[in-house]
């Protein structure tokens, strides 16, 4: 596999984990040292409690994202996928659909890539 397409289906391992409903499954695709500003939430998470505890309550929403658009550039160990996705979630009982901008930056280790950087903002009106 091409280094792009890695990188790529880094979001595919993270969407899985998500669909789990396990926040420790998700936490898991972060390094110790990650910060995620999270679409939902104006707390910035610094380590890996916090955003397991973003990732309690995001999960309870039974999310399922797509890349919309999908921009990687690589540097040595670091990865950058940033663009735009889409996720379906459940709010108040209903499946309602929140389009967002999304940076993921990561880095390989000695077990492969974790995310380190994760910013998402929903997206503005047109």
């Amino acid at each position: 596999m091409n280094q792009p397409n890695e990188i790529a289906s880094l979001f595919d391992k993270w969407n899985a984990a998500l669909k789990t409903a396990d926040p420790d499954r998700v936490v898991a695709c972060y390094a110790p040292d990650a910060i995620l500003l999270p679409t939902v939430s104006a707390q910035v998470r610094h380590n890996h409690a916090e955003i397991r505890d973003y990732f309690v309550h995001f999960c309870a929403k039974q999310p399922d994202g797509r890349i919309d658009e999908a921009n990687i550039r690589m540097f040595g160990d670091i990865a950058i996928n940033s663009g735009r996705y889409t996720f379906e979630l459940t709010d108040n009982g209903q499946r309602v659909t929140v389009a967002a901008r999304f940076t993921f930056v990561y880095r390989k280790s000695d077990t492969g890539w974790l995310i380190t950087e994760h910013h998402s903002s929903v997206m503005p009106p047109s």
